[in-house]
Parts: C-alpha cells; structure tokens; sequence
C-alpha cells in the first residue's frame, strides 16, 4: 500500500427529519448571516425550503436566498452569488439540493473571500488561500460534493468549457442527509446520480499505482455492490427508505476519498471526457458517464487486464483464468448494470450524432487544448480521445 493522506472534517447528520437541526448546526459552525443557495422550484414544492428557513429562524441565523442552480452549474451563476454574498456581508453558504447547488455554493465560496476572477481556481492560474465555511442539506444521492474536496463549474461565459478543481478549504462543514428527499426525484434523475456513485469508485478503482491495497479494495468492492443492489430496488419502489439510506451514504463515501486510499488518486478520464460533452451539449453528467465508460475501457483494458479482471471477479462473481476474458466480461457487466437502469451506454444513445468537426473540438478542449494527456491508467492522447468521442476502440 502506498503512503497515503486521508482527511475527512464534514460532520454528518443522517436520518428522517434531519434538515430540522440546520439552524443548530449553523449557529455552530459560527453562521450569523447565510446565504441559502438552491436549485429549481422542487426545493419550495416539497417543503423543504420552508424547513430549513424555520429551524435557521429558530437559531437566530439570519440569511437570504439564490435560487436557480441548474445541472452542470454555471460560472453566471457564481458571480452572481458573490456579489449578493458581498453586498449581503453573508458569512455562511447553505446548499440545499444536490451535486450542482453544491458546487456552485463552494465556488462562490471560493469568490467571496479571495477576491479577482474565480473562473482562475479552475483553470489552476491561482491558488485559493480561503473557503467562505459551507453547510448541505443533500437532496440527491450522487455526486457527493457534501463530503469531497472538488467541485465543477461550466463557463457558459466561454461557450460551456467545463473544469474541476479540487482544495480541502471547500470541504462542508456539515452535511444534512435525509434519505426520504430523494423519494420524488424523477427516475431518470435518480439513475444518473447512480452512475456518478459507481463511476467515483470505478475512477479511483483504475489506478496503475494501487497494488497491495486489500482493505481499500474490500471497502470499494462492497460500496460498489451494495450501490447496484439497491438501485436496482429503487428502481421498483423509489420510496424504499433503506435501499434509499444505503444509496445516499454510498454517494458520501464514493466521493470523499476513502475508495482510493493506498493509490495515487485514480485515472478520471470518463468524468473529463463527460466534462466536454455536458459543457457543450448539457447532458446530464450521470448519463454522459455511463455513455462513456465502457468505450474508455474497451480502448484502454488490454494496458493492465488484471485490474479489469478483479472488478470482475470481485464485484460480479464471474470466474475463469483467463484475465484477458475476464477484463471484456467485467467491463459487459458493468455496461448492462448501466443499461438496467435506463442509461445510455453510448454517444449516440444521448441523442448526439457526432460530427467530426465536433469530435476533434471536444478531444482539442479535453486535453486542455493540445497540452496535456489524460488519465493515468492509460494516458490519452489527443487521437485516443478523438477515438473515444467516435466511439471505437
């Protein structure tokens, strides 16, 4: 097992009627005045807007609000948090919502204290010295933004490129996780935020550095089969309270750097190859994985099968010898997993037939145009990427 840092300071708060104690984990955390940063119109719909805004009340928080959060959250957006934050001396930011509202919320956080352009973290022209603190009141298994260190902002300023950036200061302070949230989610919804659990494992699970690593192995081996399992359940009664509590903590510890403790911190090509194609076409991130993945790892399997052949063997019982059989069977497992959940397994699945134009616009910007490789299990150039946009191997 390889040297490793492991840091995780996010309180939980999990159950049934949990979102009541936000006011009490606010004053906590030292919140005098937040801003309640959320999506669309469900978090009004379903009450849950109102819950918080009584408990912050009743702990003497004061806040105002921004709404209108959208799937691949928008740099807009952020700015137009940072001015409200400053102009409103906010001292606190509460996500109520998912993967996105959470993001958004960690950079304007990122704003607020530092000051200049933020779009620079993500394109790593600066450093962040400071994180306005966070709270989350998580709507949505899947993303696990409540307990990791990254987020993800498309600049729909530059024509929807999209970039991660990753510092332990935005880490929350506190997550709210009340499982019966996600009981309204549409299904198609709820499937892509499956995906984005699996593939945070999957991602760090492919790591040509991880060796000897048995008990990180076990853990991501049965986060990944109690993962399938019940979002199979979820599948046939989305109201399911267990296989919904098992989902969402899956989600947490998918994301928050346990599944790839002992390793160098995995490969990430999927999610950046996903990046381009939802920052140009706006497709839901969960659904572009899942169209993605099995492409990536028919390209690049035959670099080390073993790793391949394991997931195989460890996840989904399969059993043989040969490592090269097991690899393909892994990978057409994984891909029909996909599949039982509604997910497109393709490009052209999402509805995009591709132009070469825009095959080679997407491979350009993906590899931070022409400077970089990607990936670490098998370093893509900007040919291997322009072949996986294609869709062949």
């Amino acid at each position: 097992m390889n040297n490793f840092q492991y840091y995780t300071p996010t309180r939980i708060v999990f159950g049934k009627d949990s979102e009541n104690e936000v006011g009490t984990l606010s004053a906590s955390s030292g919140c005098k005045k937040a801003l309640v940063h959320y999506g669309g119109a469900s978090a009004a719909k379903y009450g849950l807007l109102d819950r918080v805004y009584r408990s912050l009340d009743e702990s003497g928080v004061s806040y105002i609000s921004l709404g209108g959060v959208v799937p691949n959250p928008r740099l807009s957006k952020v700015h137009e948090g940072i001015a409200l934050c400053k102009k409103e001396h906010v001292d606190f930011i509460l996500a109520v919502g998912g993967g996105s509202v959470i993001d958004s919320a960690k950079a304007i956080g990122y704003g607020v204290v530092n000051g200049g352009e933020v779009w620079d973290f993500y394109e790593c022209q600066r450093i962040p010295i400071a994180c306005l603190p966070i709270g989350c009141v998580l709507t949505i298994a899947a993303a696990g933004s409540e307990m990791s260190d990254s987020s993800v902002i498309t600049n729909d300023i530059l024509g929807g490129v999209k970039r991660s950036y990753a510092n332990a200061i935005c880490r929350p302070k506190f997550a709210v996780m009340n499982p019966e949230r996600t009981f309204t989610l549409p299904a198609y919804q709820s499937a892509c935020g499956y995906v984005d659990i699996v593939m945070h494992t999957l991602e760090r699970w492919f790591d040509p550095k991880r060796t000897d690593s048995e008990l990180t192995d076990g853990i991501a081996v049965a986060l990944m089969k109690t993962m399938m399992r019940n979002a199979l359940i979820l599948k046939e009664n989305p109201r399911d309270y267990n296989a919904a509590a098992e989902v969402m903590w899956a989600g947490s510890l998918s994301h928050n750097g346990l599944t790839g403790c002992g390793g160098s911190g995995g490969d990430w090509s999927t999610h950046q190859i996903e990046h381009e194609l939802s920052g140009m076409f706006d497709v839901a991130h969960g659904a572009g994985l899942a169209a993605v993945w099995a492409t990536w790892a028919r390209y690049v399997y035959k670099s080390l099968p073993s790793r391949f052949a394991k997931l195989g063997v460890d996840v989904f019982g399969i059993a043989g010898e040969d490592e090269e059989k097991l690899a393909i069977l892994a990978i057409n497992r994984m891909e029909a997993f996909f599949k039982s959940i509604g997910m497109p397994t393709s490009i052209s699945e999402l509805g995009l037939d591709l132009t070469e134009e825009q095959v080679k616009e997407l491979a350009f910007r993906c590899s931070f145009f022409g400077k970089r490789k990607l990936g670490s299990f098998y370093p893509l150039d900007i040919s291997d990427l322009e072949a996986i946009y294609r869709g062949v191997w």
